[in-house]
């Protein structure tokens, strides 16, 4: 711990009405519109993660292609601790058809995934209105969401491990489309 012992006895975490408040603070600064893409995610605990993250980065639409399990499904409303109900969400079929449905509410469509054209997550079109897209466990985006996207992202990683989970990628990649917002 740092600080002088005076400033550790006085550090606490924040109650209830305390972290509304600091939330509520937040969604004052968000104009920002956020949409999420998810594509083949069947693992139902993966998709519960990205459904809780998604509620708490304000995403204010789920799309789902593929074969993705739905937020209905048991293990992931288990694992969404009932934050399924706070984010409203479509199996639009296909990649294309999700795109066309992404692209008619205004949203810059941006997929997460490591091609010859990603750019660091840092440095991709996050700003103003847009929709992340994410890929299945093993295999990622499909060609045919990468051939939908208007850009494409990745996550730089200096580890020797190529890869993330797809909940965890999801998230950093959301808390990097508000951190843009709100840093400036």
């Amino acid at each position: 711990m740092t600080g002088t012992p005076k400033e550790q006895q006085a550090r606490r975490q924040l109650r209830p009405t305390d972290v509304k408040r600091l939330n509520r603070d937040w969604r004052r600064r968000t104009e920002a519109r956020l949409g999420l893409l998810v594509e083949s995610v069947t693992q139902p605990f993966n998709m519960g993660s990205i459904i809780r993250t998604a509620a708490v980065f304000g995403v204010e639409h789920l799309w789902l292609a593929g074969n993705a399990v739905e937020p209905t499904h048991r293990n992931a409303a288990k694992t969404a601790l009932g934050t399924e109900r706070l984010v409203p969400w479509e199996h639009a079929g296909t990649p294309a058809k999700a795109a066309a449905a992404i692209r008619a509410e205004g949203l810059r469509l941006v997929a997460v995934e490591l091609t010859g054209d990603a750019v660091p997550l840092h440095q991709a079109p996050l700003d103003g209105d847009v929709c992340l897209a994410v890929g299945g466990e093993d295999h990622g985006c499909s060609p045919a969401l990468l051939a939908e996207a208007d850009a494409v992202a990745y996550i730089p990683q200096i580890g020797r491990v190529g890869s993330l989970n797809v909940a965890v990628a999801t998230a950093i990649a959301l808390a990097e489309a508000r951190r843009r917002e709100w840093a400036t």
